[in-house]
């Protein structure tokens, strides 16, 4: 017994796996050693997707001669589709080929869409014809064959990052192993060191490739991105033997599915008082499989009628689920409401590609000789957020821990709602930056410093960093084991609806502001519009959502197996004080 203990000890207790399917070694896999090869991937990803993103709508507006709200609408539906594709990557690979085998065949894919795309800027065939007109609609508009192979090459991208993005930090997830305390802890703190380490890539793009676009070469300026995306995938691949795997388990869809269909076809079934009557395997099937049990709640009530065992419908998956299975659909279910309430946050996400940078066109960005890009300034959002992570998992959660003895300082939908107040701040910040560019431009005084944008991109920076940080580890704790990819791509789908939604609201208000012969909100011309309406208009819609995540946080009930990670850490917490306390 004594040596089958060792054993047990000496490899991973969470049923993580080689790519061979034998057991790991604790020692010589996972944890930040594994990481580090993600996040070496995460760098230049996202140096390849904002050296695409930063810049597409000054592409759009500049090279394609597409109007404001054209090349807006362009850009949101593009990135939306970014942040939805993850749901199919998340099936692929929760149903079928596993988290890894579908991060690096869509990372392919996403290579040969870089690649198109920086042959669509480069060959003289595929070039659309120059102009100098001050309104774009007034230029040739760009060939059939140029749209359809720019638009292709964008789209090949999309379908990449549908398989990369909700796999690549779940695998990272997967290096810390649940049923070891000090690995469990650790993973608590492993989103934000995420997030901070890969938005370095995110300021290399918004600097010197938006520059290099800018002044020196649209070639040059997508084929560096590329090269390092290329580089990216080979690193990943680099680390393999240090990696653990997760055993497919199955789409979550259809698990779901099964359990709204048994309580469907049995609705008529009273459930029994005792749980025990209820239909569930035994604690050593999941011990065996590396999975957790979890016990019989009330809310959802009618989804237990699933696990009713009514004796005929005992070999029939669409008639009997366990009752681990119908927890697992009540927890995807309720996270629903909170994550509706991130699509208007994640909607403002999308000015910073469209409006912000529109605004930067129309105002002074010399310094000396050198002309600052207008997308440059989300370098300062990226810097921001940085900055903000670091503070925040250094020196804020630590003073938190000693007011509040909560393990992660505050609770991750607390951290949520600092970022929807800073949001509403945001669009207040910008309509008054607005109208004061306004009242400059009517009085024909010189334009105001590019620099005066700043506030609205800081702010964004702080709020991305609370937000985005918080929504991405909420959705992945929160959600079932057996469905963490699941959990991650509803981060993902946020920012793509909230990129869908801010198409939708500029098209309406647009369409709505111009009926009856009236000037527009948003025109091509922004010195005749009335932008600062706009930016109001989505400071009411973001109070208004507060409101609403506020409600939906207070009945939200966390997932009770949670608890095991941060008793780890009220443990160490309360060691800590203990220690203080006896020594001198």
């Amino acid at each position: 017994m004594p040596m089958d203990e060792g054993i047990t000890i000496e490899y991973t207790q969470d049923g993580t796996i080689d790519l061979n399917g034998k057991p790991v070694l604790r020692s010589k896999t996972g944890r930040w050693k594994a990481c580090s090869f993600l996040v070496v991937y995460g760098i230049f990803e996202r140096m390849a997707y904002y050296g695409i993103s930063s810049n597409l709508f000054v592409y759009l507006t500049k090279k394609l001669h597409q109007g404001t709200v054209t090349s807006s609408n362009n850009v949101t539906n593009w990135i939306g589709t970014i942040f939805m594709t993850p749901i199919l990557g998340a099936y692929i690979a929760d149903a079928h080929l596993g988290r890894y085998w579908t991060f690096v065949i869509s990372a392919l894919i996403y290579l040969s869409g870089m690649c198109l795309l920086t042959l669509s800027v480069s060959l003289p065939s595929l070039k659309p014809p120059k102009c100098h007109e001050m309104d774009v609609t007034k230029c040739k508009e760009a060939s059939t064959q140029t749209l359809v192979v720019f638009y292709t090459a964008l789209y090949i991208l999309a379908v990449g990052t549908g398989g990369t993005k909700p796999n690549i930090s779940t695998i990272g997830a997967d290096q810390f192993d649940d049923f070891d305390p000090k690995e469990k802890a650790l993973k608590l703190s492993f989103f934000n060191w995420w997030m901070s380490y890969i938005v370095m890539g995110s300021l290399f793009a918004f600097t010197i490739l938006v520059y290099v676009q800018d002044n020196v070469s649209w070639t040059l300026g997508y084929a560096l991105p590329t090269i390092g995306l290329a580089i990216s995938i080979i690193t990943f691949l680099a680390g393999t033997p240090f990696y653990r795997h997760k055993l497919i388990k199955g789409s979550p869809f259809i698990s779901m599915a099964k359990v709204f269909v048994a309580a469907i076809r049995k609705f008529d079934i009273v459930v029994p008082n005792d749980p025990k009557e209820l239909y569930e395997l035994s604690l050593k099937e999941y011990t065996k499989k590396g999975k957790f049990k979890i016990d019989l709640t009330q809310t959802f009530r009618f989804l237990n009628k699933a696990c009713v065992d009514t004796g005929s419908s005992a070999s029939d998956e669409w008639m009997l689920c366990t009752v681990t299975q119908v927890e697992e659909t009540k927890q995807i279910l309720s996270l629903v409401p909170i994550w509706v309430a991130t699509f208007i946050p994640s909607a403002m996400i999308a000015q910073i590609n469209t409006l912000f940078v529109k605004q930067g066109t129309t105002l002074n960005r010399s310094i000396g000789n050198f002309h600052i890009p207008p997308s440059s300034l989300a370098a300062f959002t990226i810097l921001t957020m940085i900055i903000t992570y670091i503070l925040y998992e250094s020196f804020i959660v630590k003073i938190m821990q000693k007011l509040t003895k909560n393990p992660r300082g505050i609770t991750l939908l607390q951290r949520m709602s600092i970022g929807f107040i800073i949001h509403i701040v945001i669009m207040i910040v910008a309509f008054m930056i607005e109208r004061q560019r306004l009242s400059v431009v009517k009085k024909h005084e010189v334009p105001l410093s590019i620099f005066i944008l700043l506030p609205q991109f800081i702010l964004m920076g702080v709020a991305e960093a609370l937000l985005e940080g918080a929504k991405m580890e909420f959705f992945y704790d929160q959600a079932p084991e057996s469905m963490k990819s699941l959990g991650t791509s509803y981060s993902l789908t946020t920012t793509g609806i909230g990129s869908f939604l801010s198409t939708f609201l500029l098209s309406a208000v647009s369409h709505v502001t111009e009926k009856h012969g009236r000037r527009g909100w948003i025109l091509n011309n922004l010195n005749a519009s009335h932008l600062d309406y706009y930016y109001a208009f989505l400071a009411i819609l973001n109070v208004i959502n507060f409101v609403f995540f506020v409600v939906v946080s207070k009945f939200y009930v966390h997932r009770a197996d949670i608890s095991n990670s941060l008793k780890v850490l009220e443990a160490k917490l309360t060691e800590k004080k203990i220690s203080n306390h006896i020594l001198p």
